[in-house]
Order: C-alpha cells, then structure tokens, then sequence
C-alpha cells in the first residue's frame, strides 16, 4: 500500500471503517488497527518511535519494550446517556472515562492537530499507520509459537489466533508497534489488511472508504500498477523508518509544505515550514529529491504540459487508478 500524504484529510474514515470490520469483539475495544497520527506528534501509542525493536545494521534484534496499555489508550466510555438522554445536555458535555472509572491520559489521536513549530510557521500533516506486513518481520521471528506467518502469494503477514498463547514477544519486536493484546482471549492481534476481502477482489476497507484518495492498494512487482510506478519507477513512495530493518511493505509519498514566514510576514520559498531534517527523520535522506521531483511535474502539469506521475497521484478513474486488481464492489458480493 502507499499513502499519498499531501492527500490525507485527517478524516478518520478509515479509522472507523477498519474499526467497525475488524475490532467489535470482547476483548478488542481498545485496538485501533488503523489510526492517523498527526506530526509531529507522539503517536499511538505514546512515543512509539522511541521504543526500540526491528533490528540493528549487523542484523541482530533491536532492544525494545511492550507498550504499555496507558502508552496505547483505553477504551473510553462516554456519559452518553448523561447528555442526550438524561436532560443534561445544556450543562454537560461528553467525557471519556476509562472502564475503571479514571481519567484518561493517552490514546489515539490525543494530540490530533498539535503539530509543532511556532506561530507563523506552525506546521502538521496527518500520517495514517497500519500494520506494515514487512518482508523481514521482527514479530514473526520473535514468536516462539510460530503463530505468525507471511503468506506466500501476497505478502499478508498474519496471526494464527489457535496457536498465539499471548506470550507477546511480537508486540515487543514489532519496532512500529501496531499489534495489540486481547486481555480475554489472551491472544494478540493487527491488522489483517482485509484478507477475506482481498482474497475477493475487493479492496480493504480502509482504502475503498478513503474519501481523500491516498490509499493506492496493489503488488510491487505489477510494472503496470500504481505501487510499482510510485516505488520504484519514479521513487517518490518512501518507506516508514527503513532504519528499523524490517522491510516494511507501506509507502509514503511525503507531504510538500507552505515556504516560511519572517518576521515581516514574508514567505520565503527557500525555507519549507514543515523542517526537512524532520521528514528524514522519518521517511530517510531522499525526501528533498522526491519532493523537488513532484513539485517539478506539479508544475509540468500546471503548464498544461503531460506528466504521468501527476495523473497517477491525481487518480482520474475510481478504483480502476488506484487499486487495480481490486475494483470488486462489495455490495455485490
């Protein structure tokens, strides 16, 4: 999959949508599998990055910790009935309590619109997060249950829930810390990336219900699809943290930003607002030529002139542009 992040609403429809198929069972109120963190921001959980996990450059595990269940977040309840059923709602207003009655102090999206920088260059983009279903996964190899595999014929990594005994050396080695634990099942959990969908031709669900259009969904090695054409045609779909060591199999496509404002309210194109050392921070040190790359054919394109790389981002067809092999309609399966 790649995210086009200079499309992303922050909407969280994708959050919802993935919320709704996947995570409605005893035992999973508190896993998101998908989220959108604003950045700069700490993330779901809290200061994920700072973790540890994947593996070093001489390929030995990477120390690392388990996420603790307030780094996650809880799942909230709300005084629901307080506020639209209990003639309370002039004076009140909904608040989130955890199930022991406390006060929460983290969860996902907790920082949603923060950002960083200072007025006037106050920045931030939205960063959707799923599982990566890496070629080298940390998790599949920490799993002393072979309960994690990679299924050959699409790269899915998956769990299997009859032999995971909970023991969660994955949620400690995955370095992006997207697995979760089921308390009552004793079990840990992520994102399946909709197998039984995808085994249909239909997209995930977080990628068919994108408003924005940024989720491209298909296989590396197809020339003629958009994730071959963004990774490796014109390599302008980056990977999240490459450093981890895992391979991840999600892309990026970085976000531009607005030039700098000085002190007398001038923009100075030459000065991003959003900092470049942040954004190789995360997606590594090509950032400044993938993005000098798309504003170039940006402006191709505003001059009338041809550019294929804009056509394929702008995505003209839905879903035959953006997920190719998987344009099966749901509601008629």
């Amino acid at each position: 999959m790649v995210f086009d992040l200079n499309k992303c609403l922050g909407c969280q429809t994708c959050t919802i949508s993935c919320k709704r198929q996947w995570t409605r069972e005893e035992g999973m109120e508190h896993q998101w599998w998908a989220v959108v963190n604003t950045m700069p921001g700490k993330g779901t959980p809290k200061d994920w990055e700072g973790m540890g996990g994947g593996w070093k450059a001489d390929g030995e595990p990477n120390p690392s910790r388990i996420p603790l269940r307030d780094e996650t977040g809880d799942a909230w309840q709300f005084n629901k009935d307080e506020v639209f059923y209990g003639g309370e709602g002039i004076q009140t207003y909904l608040k989130p309590t955890n199930p022991d009655g406390s006060k929460p102090g983290w969860g996902p999206n907790w920082d949603e619109d923060e950002g960083g920088g200072e007025y006037p260059n106050s920045h931030f983009f939205y960063m959707p997060r799923i599982c990566n279903h890496c070629t080298h996964p940390a998790c599949l190899e920490a799993c002393p249950r072979g309960a994690i595999y990679k299924r050959d014929e699409d790269g899915i990594v998956l769990i299997n829930d009859k032999q995971c005994k909970g023991f969660r050396f994955c949620m400690e080695a995955c370095p992006y810390k997207r697995i979760y634990y089921n308390h009552v099942r004793d079990i840990t959990q992520k994102c399946i990336f909709c197998f039984p969908r995808v085994e249909k031709g239909v997209a995930p669900a977080c990628a068919r219900q994108c408003p924005g259009r940024l989720r491209f969904v298909g296989y590396l090695d197809d020339e003629n699809g958009p994730i071959h054409k963004l990774v490796h045609k014109w390599k302008v779909a980056l990977p999240l943290h490459e450093e981890y060591g895992t391979q991840p199999n999600v892309y990026y496509v970085p976000p531009l930003s607005p030039p700098s404002i000085d002190a007398n309210g001038n923009a100075d194109p030459s000065k991003p607002r959003i900092p470049l050392e942040y954004l190789e921070g995360l997606f590594g040190p090509r950032v400044n030529e993938v993005l000098e790359l798309i504003k170039a054919e940006k402006e191709k394109k505003a001059r009338g002139e041809a550019s294929e790389l804009m056509d394929t981002l702008i995505v003209y067809k839905w879903p035959e542009d953006i997920f190719p092999d998987f344009t099966v309609d749901p509601a008629e399966l």
